[in-house]
């Protein structure tokens, strides 16, 4: 009696492991032959803080990959062309986007004067036109090598021949007389937190006006990273390093051409990538964690799981934001925000609180259906614009857009010190080098 009831459990079994096979082969195998790999990282003339190339998975069949096919569907190896060379890298394993493709990233710490060779695999099979070689010297972030033909750096890393956004923003600026500015900006907006920049010979000189001026540090590296890249115009200007843009002149009245890491439709600001943009790209696989390159691993949840609520953590920078916190105590089930750190405007604490800072990923937990569709297309349009490649090319097009409408020569101004190149003294660049000795002014 019991061999019919063992026989209807083995055919249970057999047909459920026979179910589970028919999933788990539903998915095509990653074809290692077919599957691409592309990125400025695998050319040794693009040099970034990190280096980065994607890799698109796809089927044996031609179809790329829609889904992760796991995290460890491809392998790479980073070597130095020489064994007489030992050169510090860091090299993550790729990043798994969870739509086919992956990111890998690697960060030089020497320069690898006769070139890498950079392997990637599937199932121990070359991947595309694996190996890759790179043929030296391929420089490390803070090797003092700028290309002196900047056309020649932008077609190498690919700058768009134009930027709307750089377009519109100078259309109130057809000419700029630095001497009248010398004049108004600190008259206007001498106490709300200005550098004024100046770039001569490719050598970066600043000053600043304002209480609140350590977000310098921001734009000194970018300037620096930029200029050790390539040969930057002569040029001068002032960047407004608080959060909120200065310029509310009306081309009527001759706006000044202020440079801000944030604009609006009803100011004249010229403006540039932000400065957490900034540090991500600088500080990518070092500095910080939540980079513009590595959170890209990071989908957030399901959306069957995200909250129905808008939600906002900051601190105190400005009182919209204090109005904002008094909304949400108003209708919480519509808002959470909270104000994570007091400072400009320390007596209103005791009446809104303080709230705890939030993981960058938690902010994730969004809106639902118009959200989703948002995000995609956000998700696309920042994969695609806010790469470091990217972030250098705007940084250069507004510096050459101003130099261009300067209609007197720039000057190294009263007050204003020499903004030094780092010293590395772990490696050699083998390369033009910059003597690091200030200037008498």
């Amino acid at each position: 009696m019991q061999r019919p009831r063992f026989f209807w459990v083995l055919s249970v079994w057999l047909l459920f492991m026979v179910s589970l096979c028919k999933c788990e082969t539903g998915k095509e195998e990653v074809s290692a032959a077919k599957s691409l790999v592309w990125g400025p990282g695998l050319r040794a003339d693009v040099v970034l803080p990190v280096r980065y190339f994607y890799i698109q998975a796809i089927t044996s069949t031609g179809e790329n990959v829609t889904y992760s096919p796991g995290s460890n569907t491809f392998h790479v190896t980073i070597k130095v062309l020489s064994s007489r060379e030992h050169v510090r890298r860091y090299v993550p394993a790729p990043l798994d986007r969870n739509d086919g493709t992956f990111l890998m990233r690697y960060r030089m710490y020497g320069t690898a004067i006769e070139g890498l060779k950079i392997e990637v695999f599937h199932q121990g099979q070359h991947v595309g036109q694996s190996p890759y070689i790179l043929k030296g010297p391929v420089y490390h972030e803070y090797c003092y090598c700028p290309e002196e033909e900047p056309q020649t750096w932008k077609d190498t890393v690919s700058c768009p021949v134009k930027e709307e956004q750089i377009s519109s923003d100078f259309t109130n600026f057809p000419s700029i007389d630095l001497t009248l500015l010398l004049e108004q900006v600190p008259n206007r907006f001498g106490d709300r937190g200005i550098v004024h920049y100046t770039i001569l010979n490719n050598q970066i000189y600043r000053r600043t006006m304002g209480r609140y001026t350590d977000f310098k540090m921001f734009s000194d590296e970018m300037l620096l990273s930029l200029a050790r890249k390539v040969r930057l115009p002569n040029v001068e200007f002032y960047i407004n390093v608080g959060d909120w843009p200065l310029e509310t002149r009306q081309m009527k009245d001759n706006p000044l051409p202020i440079i801000s890491w944030c604009g609006s439709e009803d100011t004249a600001d010229i403006v540039l990538p932000t400065y957490d943009i900034t540090r991500s790209t600088l500080e990518t696989l070092r500095g910080v964690t939540n980079d513009l390159l590595s959170i890209q691993g990071q989908t957030g949840p399901a959306w069957y799981n995200k909250t129905e609520q808008a939600f906002w953590r900051g601190r105190d920078s400005r009182e919209e934001r204090l109005k904002l916190v008094r909304i949400s105590r108003n209708n919480p089930e519509l808002l959470d925000a909270g104000i994570t750190a007091y400072f400009f405007f320390r007596e209103e604490e005791k009446d809104l609180g303080k709230a705890q800072l939030i993981s960058f990923f938690d902010f994730f937990k969004d809106n639902d259906a118009e959200a989703q569709e948002i995000a995609r297309s956000g998700q696309a349009l920042a994969r695609e614009l806010l790469q470091p490649s990217s972030l250098y090319c705007y940084y250069y097009i507004v510096l050459q857009e101003y130099a261009t409408r300067q209609i007197t020569e720039p000057e190294i101004r009263e007050g204003m010190e020499h903004v030094l190149q780092p010293t590395d003294h772990e490696s050699i660049c083998n390369c033009k080098s910059v003597a690091n000795i200030k200037e008498e002014l």
